[in-house]
């Protein structure tokens, strides 16, 4: 299996360093291989402020607030993943690094664990999950919990 990501730091309250980018691949490895998917895979990546997000999330969903991460799906009119030529095309990842501080304060996380959930949690929306009803929630929940064991992050 092969995973490119590529990534926009548009913030500067997190250091995006290199290890940052490759837990974030390993990330969404595991997510694809609790999914039993295999092949050449894309993620886009963005590492944006509070106040992007927000845009991004009026602009998207019509909710005019800050959120902690934004998944937007490259699937097409039939919900197959996106292809461009051997590459499967999963979509982008939106992250706001403000939330990602606050988010670990509060559940008493390190900044690693908030961000590698963040991105588990919205590589699972690329692949069709979601948490509206709560038979879906407790599936989604489910896969998270395999994939943060599988990657040995508790803290």
């Amino acid at each position: 299996m092969e995973v490119d990501i590529l990534y926009d730091d548009r913030q500067d309250k997190i250091q995006i360093s290199d290890e940052n980018i490759e837990d974030i691949k390993k990330t969404v490895i595991a997510c694809l291989e609790t999914e039993e998917l295999d092949g050449n895979f894309e993620v886009s990546v963005s590492f944006v402020t509070n106040e992007e997000i927000r845009e991004l999330n009026r602009q998207y969903r019509n909710v005019d607030s800050e959120t902690d991460v934004l998944s937007f799906p490259l699937d097409d009119e039939d919900g197959e993943i996106s292809m461009d030529g051997e590459v499967m095309l999963l979509g982008d990842i939106v992250l706001s690094t403000e939330k990602i501080i606050e988010q670990a304060k509060d559940y008493g996380h390190s900044l690693e664990r908030e961000m590698l959930y963040l991105v588990a949690h919205s590589t699972l929306h690329l692949l069709g999950y979601d948490h509206m009803d709560d038979d879906e929630k407790s599936e989604m929940r489910q896969r998270e919990k395999e994939i943060m064991k599988k990657l040995s992050i508790f803290k």
